[in-house]
């Protein structure tokens, strides 16, 4: 060895990917001792878990002096605006990210459904009709001009009434 420290050094790290958490316990038995094991349901969990913190942050870009801007925090799930912050669940924040990362476009029902619950054929409106309703409370507790719109017979979009800031760090 060259005096290196082990933390200086590569070590291998093995992934496995499975919905079933039968599967999970069997492979981490199977496998214990050999590195460190990361198990994960699906690859968005995988995504989330190695995402770098700046890219999954979701920030409204705040102008020179303003503090107003929407900043949403996903490793504590929390939403900030300027001094005030609310908690998120794992659904609001799902919703609100998705709505964030293309804030002018319109997102349908059945698509916001399939990104947050990741159910297929399961698209209720309802679901999502409720989960706008208490997203739409926590943004107008924090004070922010950001809001969700329902554009009639297409779905919803994120605007921000006092500038179009909104935008994904």
């Amino acid at each position: 060895m060259d005096g290196a420290e082990p933390a200086d050094e590569p070590f291998p790290l093995l992934i496995a990917v499975t919905p079933s958490p039968t599967e999970r316990i069997r492979l981490a038995e199977r496998l214990d001792g050999i590195a460190p094991l990361l198990l994960v349901a699906d690859l968005d969990e995988l995504r989330r878990l190695i995402a770098a913190p700046h890219q999954l942050a979701a920030t409204a870009a705040p102008t020179a002096g303003s503090d107003s801007a929407l900043v949403i925090d996903s490793a504590r799930s929390t939403a900030r605006c300027g001094e005030r912050e609310v908690d998120l669940t794992r659904l609001e924040h799902d919703l609100l990210t998705c709505l964030v990362t293309e804030p002018v476009r319109v997102w349908s029902y059945a698509e916001l459904h399939r990104s947050v619950w990741r159910d297929e054929g399961r698209e209720r409106k309802a679901d999502v009709q409720s989960l706008v309703k208490r997203l739409r409370r926590k943004l107008r507790d924090l004070g922010t001009g950001a809001s969700i719109e329902a554009v009639r017979g297409v779905g919803l979009r994120l605007t921000d009434r006092q500038e179009p800031r909104i935008g994904r760090a």
